[in-house]
């Protein structure tokens, strides 16, 4: 005699975990994006890379992959591949945070958040878009 769990015997409720997953990361997104256009300022946050060292218009890439992918995500829209394109920005945050140390609350914010954002992004390209999509086919 077996006995199944009740988790394991409702499979249906995992299309919503993914669902719930890919509005998260989504929000996540498109809130940083947005971040830095409507408080930081396209010129602030254009000072701020260069003052990492980095090319002026990197910002400018930057922003668009936050909105716009955070917008995709939350649509549903090629979900597997915007995660993915996620994942270089993430990284990137990740080392402009790594010597703060671990934790996101220490000055300047450590490198915790943004490693564990970049997981969360690839498990989401694995996982694909779960329910409320625009369009199945171009989920």
């Amino acid at each position: 005699m077996t006995t199944q769990s009740s988790l394991t015997a409702t499979p249906s409720l995992q299309p919503y975990a993914i669902t719930l997953l890919r509005i998260s990361l989504g929000v996540m997104a498109l809130a940083h994006g947005l971040l830095k256009v409507l408080v930081f300022t396209l010129p602030g946050t254009v000072g701020y890379f260069e003052s990492l060292g980095l090319p002026g218009f990197v910002a400018y890439l930057t922003i668009a992959a936050e909105v716009g992918g955070g917008i995709a995500l939350l649509l549903g829209v090629y979900t597997r591949w915007v995660s993915l394109a996620l994942v270089p920005v993430l990284l990137g945050a990740a080392w402009v945070h790594l010597g703060n140390g671990w934790m996101f609350s220490n000055t300047g914010g450590g490198w915790e958040f943004p490693v564990f954002w970049t997981l969360a992004l690839i498990a989401q390209a694995g996982l694909g878009s779960g329910h409320w999509v625009l369009n199945r086919r171009y989920a």
